[in-house]
């Protein structure tokens, strides 16, 4: 493990997450994403890898743990905040349910890893307040709507609630039963957002899954559609619903691969504009680390369910581009961000948005699969 994210601030707990190239600490601001992540990260590795099943490992996932108890979210709605001074006071929060999914799965593999019911309480408390936000009662996490702002579905949540539905899984299955159709009303949410007679996936839809106008409207995010892929294909894949998979693996992974790889410097955009107009996401044609990680897990993950040597193929791409650009010989741990031609762009190894999941996850996914295919 890196040594990178192990920083951890002993007298206020929780974890320090902007890092220099070097790992040095440059801002102390806790930023919720990333605090809840490490602790899942921690326990996903202590739970399924011999080799960190480690005191030290399952001792700061708790530490991270209780700051997050303790700080992280309003104690009368549940909302969480987004970053936090050093000592736990409220910086900013979203209007938005990602805080709280990160913190429900860092509670979720804790509560598998330990069998300690107070960690299971706090993230089925969680999730039926992410389900009633996102399902019944929005006011809580919405800023009043100005009669000029569409209304609008995101793929990102119902993608995010169907992962959140595999890490009840992962913890009790049995916990899935109080939700009734939810995964299907996921399943039906990201659906609509294939567009262009199934050609592409947008990123924002009307809530009837109509095209939106405007840039808004034409935005792809190759990323969020690849990673989208991999959570429909292993949802898919346990409910052996081979249309779905075909839908997962072609539509969710392949089409986006396409368009979005840049063919010129290598490595796949971060916005699009599904008619070619210039995005209007200023850091659209950059590299992020993390669209990378996801696509890794997808291709690996399609081709070890059709051995089908196009996927292979693709994986590799990904991964020789990835490991001849992101990754840091001299420091180790992953840049998070390079610009179109491939240099680093921003140095830092931990930000307000890049922390310790993006790459563990992927490394650790991508490790299982390989040792399963080179079993078969």
């Amino acid at each position: 493990m890196s040594a990178y994210f192990f920083h951890f601030a002993v007298y206020y707990r929780g974890f320090f997450n902007c890092l220099t190239t070097d790992g040095k600490v440059f801002d102390d601001q806790k930023h919720v994403w990333l605090q809840a992540r490490q602790v899942w990260t921690y326990m996903r590795l202590y739970n399924e890898f011999e080799r960190f099943k480690k005191p030290e490992i399952l001792d700061a996932a708790k530490r991270g743990a209780v700051f997050l108890q303790k700080y992280a979210k309003n104690p009368s709605t549940y909302k969480c905040y987004l970053a936090l001074t050093r000592d736990g006071k409220p910086v900013r929060m979203q209007k938005t349910v990602f805080s709280e999914c990160f913190y429900m799965m860092a509670m979720s593999e804790l509560a598998r890893g330990t069998g300690e019911q107070s960690f299971k309480d706090e993230a089925i408390k969680m999730m039926d307040r992410i389900v009633h936000w996102l399902r019944v009662d929005n006011t809580d996490i919405n800023l009043p709507d100005y009669a000029g702002i569409p209304p609008t579905s995101s793929l990102a949540e119902p993608m995010m609630l169907l992962c959140l539905i595999q890490q009840l899984k992962d913890m009790d299955p049995a916990s899935l039963d109080k939700y009734g159709d939810l995964p299907q009303w996921c399943i039906q949410q990201i659906l609509m957002h294939i567009q262009r007679d199934g050609k592409y996936i947008l990123e924002n839809v009307s809530p009837e899954g109509k095209e939106l106008p405007g840039s808004h409207g034409r935005v792809m995010t190759p990323g969020h559609s690849i990673e989208a892929g991999w959570f429909l294909l292993q949802y898919a894949i346990q409910q052996n619903d081979e249309s779905l998979k075909n839908t997962a693996i072609q539509k969710f992974m392949i089409n986006p691969f396409e368009y979005g790889w840049d063919n010129e410097y290598g490595g796949i955009f971060y916005f699009m504009d599904v008619d070619g107009f210039p995005p209007v996401q200023l850091e659209s044609d950059m590299k992020l680390w993390w669209v990378h990680n996801e696509s890794m897990i997808s291709f690996l993950m399609a081709y070890k369910e059709t051995g089908d040597q196009a996927h292979l193929d693709r994986f590799a791409k990904i991964f020789d581009y990835s490991y001849s650009h992101f990754v840091d010989e001299e420091n180790g741990e992953w840049y998070g961000y390079l610009n179109r031609q491939g240099p680093v762009s921003l140095s830092f190894k931990g930000g307000p948005w890049k922390g310790c999941f993006h790459v563990p996850r992927c490394l650790l996914m991508c490790e299982k699969m390989l040792k399963q295919l080179c079993n078969k």
